[in-house]
């Protein structure tokens, strides 16, 4: 890969990290008025309506059979499964917990690799696993919301895990198609395939919607989560993920929650407690540990 591509996709990566971890704030303030599967379906019909005028224009895919299963699979677990745990997630939990949380899809991949791939996990990347469901459980219990039932914080976060093992699964399968097609192509079916997930549901809001309700903010959030945490972030990770493995790429996610802390904090107002930093940093600190891992694999597979 020349200088200049590696430029376009370690930039896309940053751009893709920068937008994904203002969509939790963007995605909080839209669920002020906007119910949760209404927000989703749109979010995607909108962000599909922009790719058919790309497709219109430069021609439909030439996808066989098969790869449209593949990429409705793919759109099952991601946008399917993920946003709708990540949505559901935020309304129970704050924004910095629900990314910080989602900042473990790395580890997640390597557990499912070593479960379906049999790939072998060593030392650091166990070391890795077990300091992750540490920080995870010192962050769960350090909010101050937090009660030993079913309810508040621990509920949000019990479901943001289904976002992260359903986000494991489509940076597998995004890394195959990829080879075969355009980031553009892909995105674009991408979309298409998690409205069409998301529609039946839609049916479910519709009773008790009310549109004179929506606010002008949400409004704006979910014109920011069509455009840029939709559209041009999986635009620009989709691309990414045909430049370079699946591995290098999810690296980028760990500065996610930085992203979105600071982004809480300046429109939320929302702080994380003294012991639920503690308990993100070692969720970090897990993650770096688990892609040093993953980065000592990719040497030594390379020189041998």
């Amino acid at each position: 890969m020349s200088e200049q591509e590696q430029l376009k996709t370690y930039g896309a990566l940053v751009a893709t990290t920068v937008f994904w971890g203002l969509s939790f704030v963007a995605t909080k303030v839209a669920l002020e008025s906007i119910p949760t599967f209404t927000l989703i379906f749109a979010r995607f019909m909108l962000a599909f309506l922009f790719f058919a005028a790309i497709m219109i224009r430069y021609g439909l895919p030439s996808l066989t059979p098969k790869d449209h299963v593949k990429l409705f699979l793919m759109a099952i677990f991601h946008p399917g499964i993920y946003f709708l745990c990540e949505t559901q997630g935020l309304l129970y939990t704050s924004a910095a917990t629900v990314s910080l949380i989602i900042a473990t899809i790395p580890i997640a991949v390597v557990i499912l690799s070593a479960i379906i791939l049999k790939e072998k996990t060593n030392r650091l990347g166990i070391i890795g696993i077990f300091l992750s469901l540490m920080g995870i459980t010192i962050l769960v219990i350090g909010d101050p919301d937090f009660n030993r039932g079913l309810e508040g914080s621990l509920k949000g976060s019990l479901i943001v895990f289904g976002a992260v093992i359903s986000a494991a699964f489509y940076i597998v399968s995004a890394r195959d198609l990829g080879r075969r097609y355009s980031s553009r192509e892909i995105t674009g079916m991408q979309c298409f395939y998690g409205a069409l997930f998301f529609a039946p549901a839609l049916f479910l809001d519709i009773p008790t919607l009310s549109w004179t309700a929506i606010s002008l903010r949400s409004l704006v959030a979910l014109l920011y989560l069509t455009v840029f945490a939709t559209v041009t972030a999986f635009f620009c990770y989709n691309f990414a993920l045909t430049k370079i493995p699946a591995s290098r790429a999810a690296i980028f996610i760990n500065g996610i929650p930085v992203v979105t802390a600071l982004g809480a904090w300046v429109i939320l107002g929302e702080r994380l407690t003294p012991l639920q930093g503690a308990g993100g940093a070692l969720v970090l600190a897990a993650v770096f540990i688990t892609n040093l891992m993953s980065r000592k694999r990719a040497a030594l597979s390379h020189t041998s």
